[in-house]
């Protein structure tokens, strides 16, 4: 399991890239980040549920140090749900992380607060760390709302778990108005939100696991930014999109963040 004092990096490929294509990025990544950098830093990868085969047998053939990820998972082990895929299968492709709540999912396929939760339990049951996200619209932020529903969404997220997994799991504190769009939450407000979910989940859980818990930031995250999100005390890590499909950039991103 990833170490909780450790930053971390996660790459969210989405719907792009094949399985010969996140193979050669791979392949060039792991030519591009010295070890010594993930000594410092851990990195997941989260390709498309068809790439994982292909990616789970180059990170053990070749002994790589890249965590395998996945984007989803649905929250029975198995039955007529079709289309979607179990979280006993990610685990048994040696899946490490599972994004789960996404603001593409919570907006563009219905996922709510509940089905997140549900999903957070059923991760945990198979051994393997749920990355929960969090984040607010352009319109709840301009009303004066992120932190009203970012709270609500971790609380709702965190219903039922154990003291022990929540420290041991991931926040992903990621504006929705700020996914694709090339805008970035400046590093303060990063700051200010994710120290917030910190304080919630300190609350309820105990300050164990408040200081635990890793935030992540997500949302145009670049190389050009990421050292100033990098340097606030409760961001733990960043939420990589469109920038991680560029093995240079994210490279960039990797070793930035190893230095903080």
């Amino acid at each position: 399991m990833p170490d909780p004092r450790t930053p971390l990096i996660s790459g969210n490929w989405k719907m792009n890239l094949d399985h010969f294509e996140a193979l050669r990025t791979l392949q060039k990544l792991a030519w591009l980040v010295p070890k010594d950098v993930l000594s410092k830093v851990d990195v997941s990868l989260h390709p498309p549920f068809t790439d994982l085969r292909t990616l789970q047998t180059s990170i053990e053939v070749d002994r790589m140090e890249f965590l395998l990820g996945a984007q989803h998972c649905h929250h029975e082990t198995k039955g007529a749900f079709t289309g979607e895929v179990s979280p006993v299968f990610l685990a048994k492709l040696d899946v490490k992380l599972v994004i789960c709540g996404h603001s593409e999912r919570r907006e563009l396929f219905g996922e709510t607060d509940e089905m997140v939760n549900a999903k957070v339990k059923a991760i945990f049951a198979h051994g393997m760390t749920p990355i929960m996200c969090v984040g607010e619209t352009l319109a709840e932020r301009e009303a004066g709302e992120t932190e009203a529903k970012v709270l609500g969404q971790v609380v709702a997220g965190l219903q039922g778990l154990k003291k022990e997994q929540v420290a041991a799991m991931v926040i992903a504190y990621e504006p929705i108005w700020a996914i694709g769009t090339g805008k970035n939450a400046t590093a303060q407000d990063a700051q200010s939100v994710c120290a917030s979910i910190r304080a919630a989940v300190a609350a309820s859980f105990g300050a164990e696991a408040g200081a635990s818990v890793r935030i992540q930031y997500g949302g145009s995250v670049k190389a050009g930014t990421v050292a100033e999100l990098m340097a606030q005390p409760d961001v733990d890590g960043a939420l990589v999109g469109g920038a991680s499909l560029d093995p240079d950039e994210f490279a960039q991103i990797i070793a930035i963040a190893a230095e903080h």
